[in-house]
């Protein structure tokens, strides 16, 4: 997708507005799409991390204030706006090795948030039916992140 990019910006210095109508057009022919038959909505990975923090910090206000949680509440927070600035740094690389290194971050801060809202709903069961949804996405950012990595350290070795 990198080139594509730099294709339309030489494409336009030649070519003008034209070069913008035919990147359009192939912009909305590569949209991502779910594979999953029973879930056929658009897929895009930045905003299913921008949601999932988003929903880590809304969760926030439901946890109780003790001098035990505040700490874990302070390391969540880190380790959850981490993994959303990673994800937008990873989408503003230049190469295929520093796009890997931003995104191995996110898996490391998308593990340590797992941890955190773990510890959190085994301390309380009342936040643990609250934070379900939550892990369950987690796990499957993990296992989609890794899965991105993976196939870029194919393409660079």
């Amino acid at each position: 997708m990198f080139f594509l990019h730099i294709f339309i910006i030489i494409a336009f210095l030649f070519f003008g507005k034209y070069a913008i109508i035919v990147y359009n057009k192939i912009n909305q022919s590569t949209n991502f799409q779910s594979t999953n038959k029973t879930n056929m909505k658009k897929f895009d990975i930045h905003d299913r991390i921008f949601r999932f923090v988003i929903e880590v910090l809304e969760l926030i206000k439901y946890i109780p204030q003790t001098v035990e949680n505040k700490i874990i509440i302070n390391q969540l927070v880190r380790s959850v706006t981490s993994v959303g600035a990673n994800d937008q740094e990873a989408d503003g690389v230049s190469s295929r090795k520093d796009f890997m290194h931003c995104y191995t971050i996110v898996r490391k801060e998308l593990k340590e948030t797992r941890y955190w809202l773990s510890i959190l709903s085994e301390l309380d069961n009342k936040l643990k039916s609250k934070f379900s949804n939550s892990i369950r996405e987690n796990n499957e950012l993990i296992k989609i992140i890794s899965s991105i990595i993976s196939k870029v350290a194919t393409k660079i070795s």
